[in-house]
């Protein structure tokens, strides 16, 4: 039985990869922050008594700020696999918090590549990169395109995606990098523009909210569908040799047609409900970021079938459903069916 270890399980990427490998047959170990209440909701349906027979999912107390720590467990539990998708994400909050975001989601990265040279070298690494390190460059953007991030959250990521690569070359680490573009889903933060959006729609269309405020509605982006992302992320740890991959759909929106997708979907006209609030505006913008994410169809044969109308149905009618009586969240149709079988 494999064993992998995942750094950021209790966030939306997280959980999804975590119900993936325990498909595929995995011993999965997570990694969360100590705190008085809990968070691990997006996981509760996976996890089971570890005193009980069977049990596959196990949570480890930890932070990727104390190195010491990540190098103990990953001495304990041995991994086959990790990934890191753990980081203060948000990135509007990384310019209001720039030295946390750069302590957690840059140098929380060289803590956990070192923990593993030390003591699991033969382990395979995967670095949630992002699609934020391309900021100002020129779209469609692919693994050749110039970085140019435009927030503290792309230029920390940038840095560990550098440091990743440099782990590979200097230390012969199976360490590979997935250049992730924008990718949502039920399970996706409720401060995220998208779930912000089909979550207010979702409201609006029960009379609980009247108005919806947003920001810079003219910022074009390739949103994807959650769970087919982490397919990719495993697919990476299968190759031979280790790489950096872009992933996305292709497709160019502006965030005032996600607004439109989701407010269509609930027979809703979304100019009477949204409005402009400039403290949501960033310091430096992103104009436009749109995948080429043809070496990854060449070379891991991976692809999107979810494109941006499903993904805005698919969450506004979750939370819709949340609203009348919760309705646990699957990845929808056959998403995972080829990478199980």
């Amino acid at each position: 039985m494999k064993k992998a270890f995942i750094a950021g399980i209790t966030g939306q990427d997280g959980s999804y990869l975590a119900e993936l490998l325990i498909a595929l047959g995995y011993e999965v170990h997570g990694l969360i922050r100590r705190a008085s209440t809990f968070n691990t909701q997006r996981i509760d349906h996976l996890y089971l008594d570890p005193h009980d027979q069977g049990t596959r999912l196990f949570l480890h107390y930890g932070d990727l700020t104390d190195g010491s720590r990540l190098t103990t467990l990953l001495a304990q539990i041995k991994p086959d696999e990790i990934y890191n998708l753990a980081a203060q994400s948000h990135v509007r909050v990384s310019f209001d918090e720039p030295e946390y975001t750069g302590d957690t989601t840059g140098l929380g990265t060289i803590r956990l590549l070192e923990a593993i040279r030390q003591s699991s070298p033969g382990a395979k690494f995967y670095q949630a990169s992002s699609s934020e390190m391309f900021g100002a460059a020129n779209p469609p953007q692919n693994e050749s395109t110039e970085f140019y991030p435009r927030s503290p959250y792309g230029v920390a990521k940038l840095y560990s995606h550098w440091i990743t690569k440099n782990y590979r070359e200097a230390y012969g680490l199976f360490a590979t990098s997935g250049i992730l573009f924008n990718h949502e889903s039920p399970r996706r933060g409720e401060t995220f523009v998208t779930r912000k959006i089909t979550r207010a729609v979702a409201r609006i269309a029960k009379g609980q909210q009247k108005e919806l405020f947003l920001g810079n509605l003219d910022a074009r982006r390739d949103w994807g569908y959650a769970p087919e992302y982490v397919v990719a992320m495993w697919q990476m740890l299968q190759a031979d040799a280790p790489d950096d991959y872009v992933i996305g759909t292709g497709t160019d929106l502006s965030v005032k047609d996600f607004v439109r997708l989701s407010f269509e979907h609930a027979n809703l006209d979304w100019e009477k409900y949204v409005r402009f609030d400039e403290r949501y505006i960033r310091p430096t913008e992103v104009d436009t970021l749109v995948a080429d994410s043809s070496k990854a169809a060449k070379d891991l044969n991976w692809k999107s079938s979810v494109g941006p109308e499903q993904l805005a149905a698919i969450m506004v009618d979750h939370d819709i459903a949340t609203l009348e009586g919760f309705v646990p969240d699957k990845p929808v149709g056959s998403v995972w069916s080829e990478a199980v079988s």
